[in-house]
């Protein structure tokens, strides 16, 4: 019975409170020491108006490249779409078939000589967009690198700028 006396006496909110006031304080003592470094921390960084507009700055340009990378990957598809055709047609055996060209909503009828031109031209130009919107992506990182050095001297480990992998 002594046994059961001592788990009733345990689960007796009178017999306990000192147990439970202690462990209160302490929880509480926890939690003031961690809003006091809280407070301190965002008292150690103080955000200027040119910091905010940096920031904002490296949140557009990070949102520009994703953009950019984006338009990149459409149009390296369309360049292998073309280069496709284009060995497709190589590939056919008659030089006086007439293979239809699409030009916006019309499909136009051309030799396949003809066709194989105006593939070869439109590779040519969509290769040269896809350079010049590396160009600016390869720019904007030079610019978001730029941004980092001088946002992660300021503010340290209070600052995320790395981007998310989800």
């Amino acid at each position: 019975m002594d046994e059961h006396e001592e788990s009733e006496d345990s689960l007796d909110p009178t017999k306990n409170t000192g147990k439970r006031c202690r462990e209160k304080g302490m929880r509480g003592r926890k939690r003031s020491l961690v809003k006091s470094l809280r407070d301190q921390a965002a008292e150690d960084v103080n955000v200027t108006f040119e910091d905010q507009q940096k920031i904002n700055k490296f949140a557009r340009n990070t949102s520009r490249i994703t953009e950019l990378k984006k338009e990149i990957e459409v149009k390296k598809k369309q360049l292998q779409n073309l280069e496709d055709a284009c060995d497709d047609i190589m590939l056919a055996d008659d030089d006086r078939l007439m293979i239809p060209y699409q030009i916006g909503d019309v499909f136009i009828s051309h030799s396949q000589e003809e066709t194989q031109e105006m593939l070869e031209e439109a590779k040519k130009n969509l290769q040269e967009e896809i350079d010049a919107l590396e160009s600016r992506v390869e720019s904007i990182q030079w610019v978001l690198a730029d941004l980092k050095v001088q946002l992660y001297a300021k503010f340290g480990s209070n600052i995320n700028l790395e981007a998310d992998e989800s």
